[in-house]
């Protein structure tokens, strides 16, 4: 290890056993709460998303193949368990506040839609009279708004910190989206900063998991095979060198090694990057990396090229495979059949939907048919798509 890094890697608060440019004390929540006299700010706002009836849905939400089409592929809830097991393990490596990376990789996804991509893009497409869609904004809309699990508030009434993360996990925003912009408004959470170290890592702990378990959805699919990933950068070679090293190795094992490789090389690589960065700036508090101009976790410039080739493969021979697009165009279908029936009749809603959509003008009440199919599982919109449409097919 370089001695320019030495010192900043071991700039760790007694008191709290972490960096200097960790979140170090959260900034509150939007209705004021006793602190917790076991539990931390962050453990907290983690154990209310995961009890969150929101997080239990990602079970039977799809990542890229429906939910029902095999019991040992991705789905939602799987995916973002992965993304947070990364992110602790990124999180204590570079001294950060474990639990709110941990919180922040949970709460990611909980905005996505039925059936993942092309669920959202068809509910985009319906909504696009009347404010658009975006999942990364349905994901606050259900932090703030649509859980209703607590006497004293809407929401989860989670800590600035963490929605911060949530809402600036890709970077600043020039143009939030209007659920954001209206959290901001209310409670500025300096849209024009960069988000803590914990959400940065927890963003790219996103990355790392989906590259790697799409490449191995894809293999036991049998959508591509090992071969075709020979001469992709990075991939190629660590699938060379297990084979090479194990030359009898069944298949499944093989797989395994492979993806386990790929992961810890991203994972070393980012931490690797993200040292050298810190060493540079020597940030001594979360308002100092929030302040720069580029983020400081990141991959190296060689791991850049790497996840793009590796993007492009998948996007051609994984999430547009036919057999994959032949189960999403008719999702897509289901979700403007649903959109449109409940908009044009908001009668057919359940009781609970429908007095909150009666009445209620077209922008307002989209918005809410938005909310409940957002809401909504694979099996769930096939189910209801059946009780209003006797011909839907079976998928």
């Amino acid at each position: 290890m370089p001695d320019a890094i030495e010192p900043l890697l071991h700039s760790v608060s007694t008191a709290t056993g972490k960096a200097a440019y960790a979140v170090m004390v959260s900034r509150g929540r939007r209705v004021d709460e006793p602190d917790h006299p076991e539990r931390s700010p962050f453990q907290r706002d983690r154990d209310r998303v995961i009890h969150s009836t929101a997080f239990r849905r990602l079970q039977h939400k799809t990542q890229v193949f429906v939910s029902h089409t095999g019991d040992h592929y991705r789905t939602r809830l799987t995916h973002s368990i992965e993304v947070a097991q990364i992110a602790r393990t990124l999180a204590r490596a570079l001294g950060l506040d474990e639990d709110l990376a941990e919180a922040l990789a949970l709460a990611h996804d909980l905005g996505h839609t039925c059936f993942g991509h092309a669920g959202e893009e068809a509910l985009a497409s319906c909504m696009r009279p009347y404010g658009g869609f975006d999942h990364n904004d349905q994901t606050v809309r259900v932090l703030t708004l649509l859980e209703r699990r607590y006497a004293a508030f809407d929401g989860l009434n989670l800590t600035w910190d963490t929605l911060e993360g949530v809402v600036k996990h890709n970077g600043p925003l020039k143009r939030p989206t209007p659920s954001i912009a209206a959290l901001d408004q209310a409670w500025p959470l300096d849209l024009h900063q960069q988000p803590s170290l914990e959400a940065q890592v927890a963003a790219l702990a996103d990355d790392i998991a989906y590259n790697t378990h799409d490449i191995d959805d894809g293999l036991r699919a049998g959508l591509f095979t090992v071969d075709d990933l020979l001469d992709l950068p990075l991939v190629g070679p660590v699938f060379a060198a297990v084979r090479h090293l194990h030359p009898a190795l069944e298949w499944s094992r093989l797989r395994h090694e492979a993806i386990r490789r790929l992961v810890n090389a991203m994972v070393g690589d980012l931490l690797a990057e993200t040292r050298k960065r810190l060493a540079q700036v020597r940030p001594d508090h979360v308002q100092a990396v929030r302040a720069c101009p580029t983020p400081l976790a990141a991959f190296s410039a060689e791991m850049v090229v790497h996840d793009r080739a590796l993007k492009t493969f998948l996007y051609e021979r994984f999430w547009r495979h036919p057999s994959v697009t032949a189960v999403t165009d008719h999702a897509k279908q289901v979700v403007v059949a649903l959109f449109e029936r409940y908009h044009g009749d908001p009668a057919a809603l359940p009781e609970r939907w429908r007095a909150l959509a009666l009445g209620e003008p077209p922008v307002v009440r989209a918005r809410m048919v938005a909310d409940y199919i957002a809401g909504m599982t694979d099996r769930f919109a096939y189910q209801d798509h059946a009780r209003l449409f006797t011909d839907t097919p079976t998928p």
